[in-house]
């Protein structure tokens, strides 16, 4: 299937929402279980290796990782649905969240080399669509935003990263080798190589390396940045006032000595303009 094709000949399943970045998912992505399940068991297993220290044998990665159980689990529902077996692909989906903590319904389409860290709490929806090598850490949610029917839940790209109790809603698309910082709300699309924070989720940083590590430590606090914008053109405004108390009865030259000083700080108050206009309007994404 070619990604730049029409969309009168892209299935409407694989289709975008309305005003969503144009991408559609290659027919081998979107249904990479079907293809060949050893090799995909095998690299749900080798994900395991590279992206948990924790991990030491293949006993420890079998019996204790409710992640892969839970994704194992949803691949039997998953090939159940898809040849339109009633009830029992559901079923399974229901006994895998009492035994993991982890709810993936047997509707989603999952790649190969998908890690569940830890995994309690995590919900995946019907229609979302999960690429290959994906990390999602405990927590997360990749639901829905109402009671719409067809395509309402995320198509995540490749090589991304979603951080402890981050929500991605709707039907929205997250490009390959994005990293979702903990905790985050994305609630729009995210270009690839991005790195996105907060509530609602913003562009913080736009990275060129294949790099899957999220350094939590090193994140920008974009809240912050605003706040201390703010307070420093509070602090600029009343020194201003008090210049212009002091002018009142004062000559012409004082007056152009002043204005020079605002003029130089021109450049920066526009800078600190546009971020705050970003803030205040959900910007960024």
């Amino acid at each position: 299937m070619n990604n730049n094709a029409p969309p009168s000949q892209i299935p409407p399943e694989n289709q975008l929402a309305p005003g969503s970045q144009v991408f559609y998912w290659p027919e081998d992505q979107l249904r990479s279980t079907a293809t060949n399940p050893i090799a995909v068991l095998l690299a749900d297993i080798r994900m395991i290796y590279q992206s948990d220290p924790a991990a030491r044998n293949w006993l420890e990665v079998l019996f204790c990782y409710p992640g892969l159980q839970a994704l194992w689990c949803y691949r039997i529902a998953h090939w159940l649905h898809r040849h339109n077996v009633a009830f029992v692909p559901r079923f399974l989906s229901h006994l895998s969240r009492w035994l993991t903590g982890i709810e993936i319904h047997p509707g989603a389409s999952i790649g190969k080399g998908v890690f569940i860290d830890h995994g309690m709490g995590v919900v995946i929806g019907e229609t979302t669509i999960i690429g290959d090598y994906v990390l999602i850490y405990q927590g997360a949610t990749l639901g829905g935003t109402g009671k719409e029917k067809g395509k309402r839940h995320p198509t995540i790209g490749n090589h991304v990263i979603v951080g402890a109790g981050a929500k991605v809603l709707g039907n929205i698309r997250i490009g390959d080798h994005v990293r979702i910082g903990a905790g985050s709300v994305v609630l729009r699309d995210v270009p690839g190589y991005c790195t996105v924070v907060g509530v609602p989720g913003r562009i913080i940083q736009r990275h060129e390396s294949v790099s899957d590590q999220l350094e939590h430590n090193d994140l920008r606090d974009v809240e912050a940045e605003v706040i201390r914008a703010l307070f420093d053109r509070i602090k600029t405004i009343e020194n201003q006032i008090e210049q212009l108390k002091e002018q009142d009865a004062g000559s012409s030259s004082n007056q152009q000595q002043s204005i020079a000083k605002t003029a130089a700080k021109s450049e920066q108050t526009a800078e600190e303009d546009q971020m705050i206009r970003e803030f205040l309007d959900g910007a960024g994404i």
